[in-house]
């Protein structure tokens, strides 16, 4: 795996995310993930799985000098690949534990929602939320939906109109994350939980799982090419073009 690290540890597999400096999302991490989600269902052999990232960097979510310069092909790719990720990671039927071990912004955030439970770090610049309207972005339905799905539509929205990116007592208070620990005990916590669950019987864990993420699980059950069409629209608006140009060029500098 290119943007991955894998190491499995008695049937939990840990997917260790490892993509440059912030751990940013594009195509490659995403056919990454989209592969390893899959084939992890899949296999017997796997229990659980955990998602994390390097200590104090998560992911800065979505890369958006990536998709200021794949064109509009290379952009309905990437939505769709993504879209196919959240499906993959919502029907995960098995214990599924995010691990968020720093910064994990808009993107980052709605992967880490899919997750059946979250455990994130404290520290200054450890933030999640949705703060697209900083650049005037668009969020794409899906993730609106899956957002709305855990902070409530009303707060939800009133979060997006603020750009609200949170530290993690204050994400623990919102419910977007069930446990706020330092940074050092992140992975530790997560590994505690995902022990806990896996005393379970399977199949009551899984058949349980399915029955109260119904509603979770309605959200991803949908045409997704129609909706990888209208994100490329939105993002095809010449506006919203120039600004992702502005900020790629800005990264450079």
């Amino acid at each position: 795996m290119e943007t991955l690290k894998l190491s499995n540890e008695e049937g939990v597999l840990q997917v260790l995310l490892d993509h440059g400096k912030v751990n940013a999302i594009d195509t490659q991490m995403l056919l990454d993930l989209n592969q390893v989600f899959a084939n992890a269902d899949a296999d017997n052999a796997v229990k659980g799985l955990i998602l994390t990232g390097r200590d104090h960097c998560f992911s800065a979510g979505l890369d958006v000098a990536h998709l200021a310069t794949i064109g509009v092909e290379g952009c309905k790719e990437f939505w769709r690949q993504y879209l196919m990720l959240c499906q993959h990671m919502v029907r995960f039927s098995k214990p599924f534990v995010c691990a968020i071990t720093g910064y994990a912004p808009a993107g980052a955030t709605i992967l880490a929602l899919t997750a059946d439970y979250r455990v994130m770090g404290r520290g200054d610049k450890h933030k999640i939320g949705m703060h697209e309207f900083k650049m005037s972005m668009q969020i794409p339905e899906l993730l609106c939906d899956i957002y709305a799905y855990h902070a409530g539509k009303r707060q939800a929205w009133e979060n997006i109109q603020q750009a609200r990116l949170m530290g993690s007592d204050e994400a623990l208070e919102e419910g977007l994350i069930n446990e706020s620990v330092e940074v050092e005990e992140v992975l530790e916590k997560a590994k505690k939980h995902m022990a806990k669950v896996l005393r379970v019987h399977a199949p009551v864990y899984i058949r349980t799982k399915g029955y109260l993420r119904k509603e979770l699980l309605d959200i991803v059950d949908r045409d997704m090419e129609a909706m990888v069409n209208v994100i490329a629209a939105d993002w095809g608006d010449p506006f919203v073009q120039a600004g992702l140009k502005a900020f790629a060029a800005s990264l450079k500098k």
